[in-house]
């Protein structure tokens, strides 16, 4: 069984999440229309995880230490991403704006990557600079993650929850 990675802190494991997303969304720029259903599902679900983790964990942590507009930006940012998200998960391959929809969130995520990696004002500086404990924060979301990726593998990954942007009936 292979190793699995280790992390510095918890900015180390959250910025590896961004490197695999980033990855996965060039793959599939340039992917075989066989291969982008399962590329488009691993992606939902990378972002669904990192997400969860994000907003039940690392979020918290920071409010009211950090940039009060960089934090409810975050989970505005987080909601917009969800909502195509879980319209992608919903769609069909074939429908003619699968490939936008894909396009639109990965520049949704490079937006939101350099909110959160900015290197003097970003979200991870501002962390940094709170005295929280990373490592003991890393430890609370690599647990949850490695449950989270348990559901993914048996598919009982639940829709993306938006946190706070009102959805129309």
């Amino acid at each position: 069984m292979p190793k699995s990675p280790t992390y510095s802190d918890a900015i180390a494991l959250l910025k590896a999440d961004h490197r695999k997303v980033e990855d996965l969304f060039a793959k599939y720029e340039t992917a075989s229309d066989a291969k982008k259903p399962d590329l488009a599902r691993q992606i939902c679900n990378e972002l669904k995880i990192h997400t969860i983790i994000e907003e039940e964990i690392f979020y918290p942590a920071l409010k009211g230490k950090i940039e009060q507009e960089t934090w409810t930006e975050a989970y505005v940012e987080h909601d917009g991403a969800k909502v195509l998200i879980n319209d992608i998960m919903a769609s069909d391959p074939e429908d003619d704006f699968f490939d936008a929809k894909i396009k639109v969130l990965s520049e949704e995520i490079k937006h939101h990557v350099h909110e959160e990696e900015a290197r003097s004002e970003g979200m991870f500086s501002q962390a940094r600079a709170t005295g929280l404990d990373m490592v003991d924060l890393r430890d609370q979301m690599l647990a949850r993650k490695t449950e989270l990726m348990e559901q993914a593998k048996t598919g009982e990954l639940p829709p993306a929850q938006v946190s706070v942007v009102k959805l129309a009936a």
